[in-house]
């Protein structure tokens, strides 16, 4: 039986419908993330979830307890919030003690529930300071204790890293996924950085439009999206999605039927650099880009008579190319992802190890 169910929950805002229907289960002890990208309606729908917004259709069962239009304090839930929302009059203990204390829990339970989260949370040393002599990460975590303190049946997260830098947003990420780990509680946790999606779920809910494009485990939507937006929002670099009237020599390149008439889409990571005049295609290198552990080169693809099209090929080495050079194009066998017209995929490649990448002779050692 699943832990939290979605039952075609909807949302409208006047005449305009925001959330289309939505059924979707949840089992005990997952972490779940809704991705997509800005106006999808994740965040709404997380709303609806903790009772913070109506549910204008539909019904929402925890625990085989139907919670559709009980008020948020009865559903059992605890949400942590973006912009941490906590007391600034108030000390670390006192923010993470509140409700209890609304609950008129006793005080030796309070202190119990607080010293642990604290631990959990490495928050002991701060918990008589106040919310302004904390950092920003230190902060996200006070919120998160609040959470964890009221024990609920599900830990709700709102974009909690939005407000944080890039090493810290790292670094905290890390901490939610132990969080997660030692806790085993069940998470719904939204977000629009599809990093933290990849690195933190068991399993990802792609949103689009107030509906749901597809539902599966991390590797499951990178490697078998079900349609052109999934496979270009999972994935850093996006997926390479050409239109084989550009590039009609693609699907041969591809192995693709001759009947198929729609689009290609190809991870950077199965775009081959060869040495100019070898491989399936050919082309122009526009711009290198060096991270250090591995490279991004975006190349120009010629076809007579067409405007070219640029692929992003993803090598996990250095490279010794420069715009302007010419170099030839391979795609690893068995690596093209096929879409129709309409953008559903009709074919991916089962999963796999990519092969090793053989770099031209100006690569260098």
């Amino acid at each position: 039986m699943s832990f939290l169910q979605l039952r075609g929950v909807e949302k409208f805002f006047g005449e305009h419908r925001a959330i289309k229907g939505v059924n979707l289960t949840i089992e005990k002890g997952e972490f779940v993330v809704f991705v997509g990208p800005s106006g999808c309606g994740k965040s709404t729908l997380l709303r609806m979830i903790a009772g913070l917004t109506e549910i204008d259709g539909g019904e929402l069962v925890l625990d085989n307890r139907e919670i559709t239009r009980l008020p948020s304090s009865k559903r059992d839930l605890a949400m942590v919030f973006q912009s941490y929302a906590l007391y600034p009059h108030m000390s670390v203990y006192d923010n993470m003690s509140f409700a209890l204390r609304l609950a008129k829990v006793d005080r030796q339970t309070i202190d119990e529930k607080v010293q642990r989260a604290a631990r959990i949370l490495n928050l002991a040393q701060y918990l008589q300071r106040t919310p302004r002599e904390l950092s920003g990460g230190q902060r996200q975590r006070v919120a998160i204790g609040r959470a964890i303190v009221r024990a609920p049946k599900v830990f709700l997260f709102d974009e909690p890293l939005s407000n944080l830098d890039a090493a810290l947003r790292g670094q905290t990420r890390i901490e939610i996924h132990k969080l997660h780990r030692d806790l085993g509680a069940t998470t719904i946790y939204v977000t629009h950085d599809q990093v933290e999606a990849m690195t933190l779920a068991d399993r990802v809910v792609v949103l689009r439009d107030g509906q749901i494009e597809q539902v599966g485990t991390p590797l499951e939507l990178y490697d078998r999206p079900a349609n052109r937006f999934v496979a270009q929002f999972i994935g850093t670099p996006q997926m390479n999605i050409l239109d084989t009237r550009d590039l009609p020599a693609l699907d041969a390149a591809v192995g693709a039927p001759d009947t198929h008439d729609g689009f290609v889409g190809l991870r950077p990571e199965t775009v081959l650099m060869r040495e100019p005049g070898q491989g399936r295609l050919s082309g122009r290198v526009e711009l290198v880009e060096s991270l250090g552990a591995n490279t991004l080169i975006y190349v120009q693809v010629d076809h007579p008579g067409r405007a070219p099209v640029q692929l992003v090929a993803d090598q996990p080495t250095r490279t010794g190319l420069h715009p302007g050079d010419l170099v030839g194009i391979d795609i690893a066998p068995g690596a093209a992802h096929l879409f129709d017209r309409e953008g559903r995929a009709l074919a991916a490649p089962a999963p796999r190890a990519i092969p090793a990448v053989t770099q031209p002779a100006t690569v260098t050692p």
